[in-house]
């Protein structure tokens, strides 16, 4: 039995999720012509009581799709030093927007609204970047899965309004923080004028992420991904998958949050751990003491064919998701007791 906690996108549809695909009812997409695409669409739109929304075939795209709309070459976005957007995007800021980054030095990928103040370029001054854009990321990844206070994005938004600033979210796993905070999605969509949320990720579907915003910014993004080669025939049955998920996926979050939390119990227990970064959601990150040699932890998870990854600067991380069962659980975690240096 092989544990794969390396990540929640290693995840294969349901029965009941391949059957709503085989079933979906499909057109020419790139013509609007798709009703599975279009019924996920406005499904996600009203969800955050937004005008609009565009299905993509990766986060990435819809981040970066975004970030072309909100911005110019030359202008500069301000965001967490371990955002998504900034380590895990090819550089695709710069490559696709001609954007630099002003990074914030945050907690766990969160910053506050007055960190925000102090990043803003004079727009006045022009020998530095303008200022135009704020990217936050809900849950933060390399922050350990941490959820955002909404208080402080309120105070953020208003920051924004006051500087004429746009405010995207990469809600990659915003299902997730939904969830563990008892939040909705219409909150958040009357807050930020841009948000991309990931469906092959905690809701388990085979591939998709979907944008939405105001129908003037979305009609901007369908152009902007054309550009980026994501227009999909027959994406139909990748968007049934997505609907699905939707209607059947969101409440089960809480047992993966659940499991991760338990995980952290037991690695707290144990000798070989230094420190553990709070667990909110299905992201759990650790660090090993210093006398216990990285490569012998990772082997003795792999004798037990269980398999976590090594995120660099001393981070480990698990991820717990919907092919994690309770079985695998309790293998785990017994594994965990029994490991010693």
């Amino acid at each position: 039995m092989k544990i794969n906690l390396i990540s929640d996108t290693v995840t294969k549809p349901t029965a009941a999720m391949l059957e709503a695909m085989m079933n979906a009812k499909v057109g020419d997409d790139v013509f609007k012509d798709d009703a599975a695409v279009n019924e996920l669409e406005q499904k996600v739109a009203y969800m955050f009581g937004k005008e609009a929304a565009l299905f993509f075939p990766s986060g990435i795209m819809a981040n970066q799709t975004a970030i072309k709309v909100h911005t110019q070459p030359g202008d500069q976005l301000i965001t967490d030093k371990d955002a998504h957007i900034f380590n895990y995007e090819g550089g695709g800021v710069s490559f696709n927007s001609g954007v630099s980054c002003k990074l914030i030095d945050g907690k766990n990928g969160q910053f506050t609204a007055n960190d925000v103040i102090n990043a803003i370029n004079p727009p006045d001054f022009y020998h530095s970047p303008l200022t135009s854009l704020v990217c936050l990321e809900n849950t933060a990844n390399r922050g350990g899965g941490a959820c955002w206070n909404f208080e402080e994005i309120l105070e953020i938004r208003k920051v924004c309004d006051e500087n004429n600033l746009g405010l995207h979210l990469d809600g990659a796993r915003l299902w997730n923080a939904l969830v563990a905070k008892n939040e909705t999605p219409k909150q958040y969509g009357a807050i930020f004028d841009s948000i991309s949320v990931c469906l092959s990720k905690g809701l388990g579907c085979p591939v998709g992420s979907v944008l939405t915003g105001s129908k003037k910014f979305m009609e901007k993004a369908l152009r902007v991904r054309k550009v980026l080669g994501g227009g999909m025939r027959q994406a139909g049955y990748l968007a049934a998958a997505g609907i699905y998920a939707l209607d059947y996926h969101i409440d089960r979050l809480k047992e993966d949050h659940k499991r991760a939390q338990e995980l952290a119990q037991v690695l707290s227990e144990a000798s070989y751990i230094k420190s553990i970064d709070p667990v909110e959601t299905n992201i759990l990150i650790f660090y090993l003491d210093d006398k216990v040699a990285l490569a012998d932890f990772m082997q003795a998870l792999s004798s037990k064919d269980i398999a976590i990854i090594n995120m660099g600067s001393g981070k480990l991380r698990m991820v717990t998701h919907l092919d994690y069962t309770e079985e695998m659980h309790e293998k785990v975690l017994e594994t965990l007791k029994q490991i010693k240096f």
